[in-house]
């Protein structure tokens, strides 16, 4: 007898949630991709190393008017908008997003 009056209690919460207003449901969207997906995040630049490839530290982003936080190790990753054979120029400091592509990472920030 329970198992009527659960499903039955079911039913109506669902019913009330799909007719409450979109802001209180918590509604959230993902975008996904099939097979192997790119991955990105942000991240800070901290040096050049050779090239088009840069000395780059993950970062994460605070609220408005805050400094995003270095976390984690410094890795290396190629700026795309650079040509592979003369020397990178862009500045310690810059913000870039930077993505995993095959066994690299890249970012395209122009010069």
């Amino acid at each position: 007898m329970s198992d009527g009056r659960y499903n039955a209690n079911t039913q109506q919460v669902l019913e009330r949630l799909s007719r409450a207003p979109s802001d209180r449901a918590g509604d959230t969207t993902m975008v996904t991709s099939p097979g192997a997906g790119t991955i990105a995040w942000a991240a800070k630049i901290k040096s050049n190393c050779s090239y088009n490839l840069y000395n780059i530290i993950t970062v994460v982003i605070g609220d408005a008017g805050t400094e995003p936080v270095e976390i984690g190790q410094q890795t290396q990753a190629f700026n795309l908008a650079e040509s592979f054979s003369q020397q990178g120029t862009l500045t310690t400091g810059t913000y870039i997003v930077m993505f995993r592509v095959g066994n690299r990472n890249v970012f395209y920030a122009p010069a």
